[in-house]
């Protein structure tokens, strides 16, 4: 072990352990919340500017925020999704592109107007609202929801359905979105506009301040550090006993061989 190669490999693990160890302690500062959200602080209606902003990743402890913003619907873009329950009952929802009003570039958000129990309907309910977007400014207020992603359609389906809440997926649909700013995020609004039913959307439960997942990962770190000197350690040692061996074969050859006896 004290040989310069076996030396240098040792180094090579301290390096290799003193960044696993640096990542579990970015990971343990991850771990605990240091301003956590208040207990019913989502419950708090606030400006959509001041909690995210156009293309930015809504933070884990925001998702549900209670949130207002003005805007004009624009008309064509309102667009059906499956699959959304509303207290325990299937049916669809109506979306639709709101321009937000008072940006210094063109910006909008996608917005889940209302909830309709039936296809039909929830069409019907999209033909009448595209058909009364007339650029008039409106007040939503909502809950603020993370992108659920897009899916891709069932064999079989309707190519241009939509199963899940994307307003990724959503912007593709859209009108007149040329160097438009959108928000990653989607917003459930509290009240829907005939002939849609107001979307169910219960507070999000308080969390913990202590994320469980990134201390779990931690102790992986630590692991890992100790794994790179017990490899430093094994190899060092097989390296030992190989050289043992050789010298206990060459001796019991000479020990068996004519010329010793």
């Amino acid at each position: 072990m004290l040989r310069p190669r076996w030396l240098a490999m040792l180094a090579l693990c301290l390096v290799v352990a003193g960044v696993f160890a640096w990542l579990g302690q970015w990971q343990l500062g991850r771990a605990v919340a240091v301003n956590p959200v208040p207990p019913g602080a989502t419950e708090e209606v606030r400006p959509l500017a001041d909690v995210v902003s156009p293309g930015a990743y809504l933070n884990g402890p925001l998702v549900g925020q209670r949130v207002t913003t003005a805007g004009a619907w624009v008309p064509g873009d309102f667009v059906v999704v499956s699959s959304r329950f509303n207290d325990g009952v299937q049916g669809y929802w109506v979306t639709g592109q709101l321009r937000v009003s008072g940006t210094t570039t063109p910006t909008s958000i996608a917005v889940a107007a209302g909830w309709a129990p039936t296809l039909d309907e929830a069409r019907a309910a999209a033909a009448v609202l595209d058909g009364t977007a007339t650029g008039e400014t409106v007040q939503v207020t909502g809950r603020l929801i993370s992108d659920e992603g897009p899916a891709t359609p069932k064999q079989g389906a309707d190519p241009m359905s939509m199963t899940r809440m994307s307003p990724a997926a959503l912007l593709s649909r859209w009108h007149d979105v040329a160097g438009l700013d959108v928000y990653r995020p989607y917003l459930a609004a509290e009240s829907a506009p005939a002939p849609l039913a107001d979307i169910s959307s219960r507070a999000p439960s308080d969390g913990s301040s202590v994320n469980w997942l990134n201390i779990f990962y931690a102790v992986e770190w630590a692991v890992f550090a100790g794994f790179a000197f017990y490899l430093w350690y094994r190899l060092a040692r097989d390296a030992w006993e190989r050289e043992v061996e050789e010298i206990e074969d060459a001796a019991q050859e000479a020990s068996e061989s004519p010329s010793a006896v």
